[in-house]
């Protein structure tokens, strides 16, 4: 999240996200995105079932539409497993969610209950053993499973190559189009610290947010 327009407010910023930018800074691509944005840190959400639930409703649907449905959807229902798989069907279409999504909601929330599933849980696994983990739920694929990792995790070193921002803004740094496997090569320079270059690869180009009006979902 924006932490100060200033670049040079690094100094005020926890030591690990201020050795991330710090090291980013100096890469000739990503270094002027930074000074332009200022400090873009990792903000970990609090509660894993709920972030995953709003990853699986932005797969692939506007941002806005995902927006309106979450809304919707924490309105009309208790967002939780018990109270996921406790809502009847009508309540959830009326909330806008399709028969698919309906299904893939149910089913995280079945996993979450059947494991007990908590951010403690989470975060004795190592990023390979998390995307197992979720990518073993239908409905959860590798783009879900890597905004899991980074955005409720809060682990430093995710790309998650499958996001429609993340292709444009590295489209931009590199003035081509590129393919999935170019881009996984090309990010290796950002190592170990990808999940922050992936903060300023969505705001890389100053319109991306408003050209790009779908997150890609799963393959």
């Amino acid at each position: 999240m924006p932490v100060d327009a200033d670049a040079d407010a690094l100094d005020d910023l926890d030591p690990s996200d201020r050795e991330a930018l710090g090291t980013l800074r100096g890469d000739e691509l990503l270094g002027p995105v930074i000074d332009r944005h200022g400090p873009l840190t990792i903000d970990p959400a609090p509660d894993p079932f709920e972030r995953l639930v709003v990853s699986i409703l932005r797969q692939q649907v506007s941002m806005a539409s995902a927006e309106a449905t979450r809304e919707r959807l924490f309105d009309a229902v208790d967002v939780t497993p018990e109270g996921l798989l406790a809502a009847d069907e009508a309540t959830l279409k009326d909330a806008g969610l399709s028969r698919q999504k309906t299904r893939y909601v149910r089913n995280v929330a079945e996993a979450f209950a059947d494991n007990d599933w908590t951010s403690e849980t989470f975060a004795a696994m190592s990023d390979d053993e998390v995307r197992a983990e979720l990518t073993a739920i239908t409905g959860v694929g590798e783009w879900t499973a890597n905004m899991q990792l980074l955005f409720t995790l809060g682990r430093p070193d995710v790309f998650p190559v499958g996001d429609l921002g993340v292709r444009k803004g590295m489209e931009e740094l590199y003035g081509r189009e590129m393919s999935r496997g170019e881009m996984v090569e090309e990010a290796e320079r950002w190592a170990p610290y990808r999940s922050y270059a992936s903060l300023y690869l969505w705001r890389a180009k100053e319109d991306i947010a408003a050209s790009v009006d779908e997150v890609v979902g799963e393959e």
